[in-house]
Protein backbone atom coordinates (compact mmCIF):
# COMPACT_ATOMS: atom_id res chain seq x y z
CA UNK A 1 0.00 0.00 0.00
CA UNK A 2 1.31 3.54 -0.89
CA UNK A 3 1.11 6.16 1.80
CA UNK A 4 1.30 9.49 -0.12
CA UNK A 5 4.24 12.23 1.71
CA UNK A 6 4.10 15.81 1.80
CA UNK A 7 6.88 18.10 0.53
CA UNK A 8 7.40 19.53 4.22
CA UNK A 9 7.96 15.23 5.51
CA UNK A 10 9.96 14.98 2.39
CA UNK A 11 12.78 17.78 3.65
CA UNK A 12 12.81 15.77 6.75
CA UNK A 13 13.57 12.23 5.86
CA UNK A 14 17.06 11.32 5.21
CA UNK A 15 16.37 9.04 2.64
CA UNK A 16 14.62 12.08 0.76
CA UNK A 17 17.12 14.49 1.95
CA UNK A 18 20.69 12.59 0.32
CA UNK A 19 18.76 13.07 -3.29
CA UNK A 20 19.16 16.60 -3.30
CA UNK A 21 22.64 16.72 -2.93
CA UNK A 22 24.98 17.17 -5.86
CA UNK A 23 27.99 15.16 -6.44
CA UNK A 24 31.12 16.32 -4.74
CA UNK A 25 28.28 16.58 -1.56
CA UNK A 26 26.80 13.29 -2.01
CA UNK A 27 30.15 11.82 -2.35
CA UNK A 28 30.93 12.73 0.55
CA UNK A 29 28.11 11.92 2.42
CA UNK A 30 27.85 8.14 1.30
CA UNK A 31 31.43 7.41 2.53
CA UNK A 32 29.86 8.20 5.76
CA UNK A 33 27.19 5.43 5.37
CA UNK A 34 27.83 1.96 6.29
CA UNK A 35 27.20 -0.71 3.92
CA UNK A 36 23.92 -1.59 5.52
CA UNK A 37 22.88 1.86 5.39
CA UNK A 38 23.42 1.93 1.66
CA UNK A 39 21.57 -1.19 1.18
CA UNK A 40 18.27 -0.12 2.62
CA UNK A 41 18.47 3.07 1.07
CA UNK A 42 18.76 1.14 -2.13
CA UNK A 43 16.12 -1.05 -1.20
CA UNK A 44 13.68 1.65 -0.07
CA UNK A 45 14.57 3.32 -3.64
CA UNK A 46 14.13 0.36 -5.83
CA UNK A 47 12.22 -2.36 -4.46
CA UNK A 48 12.85 -4.19 -7.22
CA UNK A 49 16.44 -4.30 -7.24
CA UNK A 50 18.90 -7.26 -6.07
CA UNK A 51 20.80 -5.74 -3.15
CA UNK A 52 20.26 -7.84 0.23
CA UNK A 53 22.69 -10.21 1.22
CA UNK A 54 20.37 -13.45 0.90
CA UNK A 55 18.82 -12.09 -2.30
CA UNK A 56 21.86 -11.43 -4.15
CA UNK A 57 23.38 -15.01 -3.03
CA UNK A 58 21.27 -16.61 -4.48
CA UNK A 59 20.47 -14.14 -7.24
CA UNK A 60 24.18 -13.83 -8.07
CA UNK A 61 26.03 -15.96 -6.00
CA UNK A 62 27.81 -13.05 -4.28
CA UNK A 63 27.02 -9.93 -2.15
CA UNK A 64 26.66 -6.47 -3.07
CA UNK A 65 30.39 -4.69 -1.49
CA UNK A 66 30.32 -1.25 -0.07
CA UNK A 67 32.01 0.86 -2.91
CA UNK A 68 29.59 -1.11 -5.58
CA UNK A 69 26.30 0.32 -3.31
CA UNK A 70 28.15 3.82 -2.93
CA UNK A 71 28.10 3.56 -7.09
CA UNK A 72 24.77 2.45 -7.93
CA UNK A 73 23.22 4.49 -5.70
CA UNK A 74 25.12 7.73 -6.77
CA UNK A 75 24.42 6.69 -10.27
CA UNK A 76 20.55 6.31 -9.26
CA UNK A 77 20.61 9.49 -7.68
CA UNK A 78 22.43 11.97 -10.19
CA UNK A 79 20.32 10.57 -13.05
CA UNK A 80 17.02 11.81 -11.49
CA UNK A 81 18.34 15.05 -11.03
Amino acid sequence: MYTSISETEKLRHPYYQIMELKNKELQLELNTWSRLELIDWLCWNDRNGIYRDEDSISEMDNILGRNEAIEIMSRQILENQ
